[in-house]
């Protein structure tokens, strides 16, 4: 998976001064000028009470490269997610697909609602990645042959499996994301545990590791307060 910060716009003075107009009105620009950390008290109060609106005063534009099976569970997230991705409509896709590394537990147990993943033998990865690349092989050359026959991109790409890797932007605010990584991560911290696919908490730790940098007060109100989003 690659996870990249490539624009931002995102302080913890964003949150202060976007709380602070309520009661100071204009002199809360001032907040940008000051040190964040003498009002860590009022932004851990902002989360605890859960007034989430001037955790939207900011902007990250990550650029992310994942398995298409990911990007589907991605775009479920829309209140206050921007995505722009590549199409297999108007260019050629590239064989670049997903097999799941030695650590990836395969085995699923229990019934939904209440399964858990445990590791799998040594033969059943091996099972596992034969028979990925083996399916993603005759994809790809079903791909190829319809484009070799002047079928359209947005036609043939209809041959390719959920494996293959896309990339996009995604673009989001501190609350959006506190939302996606409260359902996208396992933390003991968590107040409402959730179970995320491996993969696409993969992605979202990265992701809250760039988000941490740049707003480490609201981060640690997030963590204090259950990772809830406010």
């Amino acid at each position: 998976m690659t996870v990249e910060l490539v624009k931002h716009s995102a302080a913890d003075t964003d949150v202060l001064w976007a709380a602070r107009v309520s009661t100071a009105g204009e002199q809360s620009l001032e907040e940008l000028e000051k040190d964040p950390r003498r009002s860590r008290g009022l932004i851990n109060f902002l989360m605890r009470d859960r007034h989430g609106s001037p955790f939207e005063h900011n902007s990250m534009t990550f650029f992310i490269s994942a398995p298409l099976f990911v990007f589907r569970e991605f775009h479920r997230h829309r209140a206050g997610w921007s995505y722009n991705e590549e199409s297999g409509r108007y260019r050629e896709l590239e064989p670049v697909f997903y097999v799941p590394d030695a650590s990836r537990k395969l085995v699923q147990e229990g019934r939904p609602g209440k399964y858990r993943f445990v590791e799998g033998t040594a033969e059943q990865h091996r099972g596992a990645v034969r028979a990925l690349g083996d399916s993603y092989r005759r994809s790809y050359e079903a791909y190829q042959e319809m484009l070799g026959a002047g079928i359209a991109r947005e036609v043939a790409r209809a041959a390719l499996p959920v494996g293959l890797y896309s990339s996009m932007y995604a673009t989001c605010n501190a609350r959006s994301l506190m939302h996606f990584l409260g359902l996208r991560t396992r933390h003991e911290l968590a107040r409402v545990p959730s179970f995320p696919q491996r993969e696409i908490e993969m992605v979202a730790e990265r992701m809250e590791a760039r988000w941490a940098d740049l707003m480490p007060l609201t981060h640690e109100a997030f963590n204090t307060n259950g990772r809830v989003a406010p």
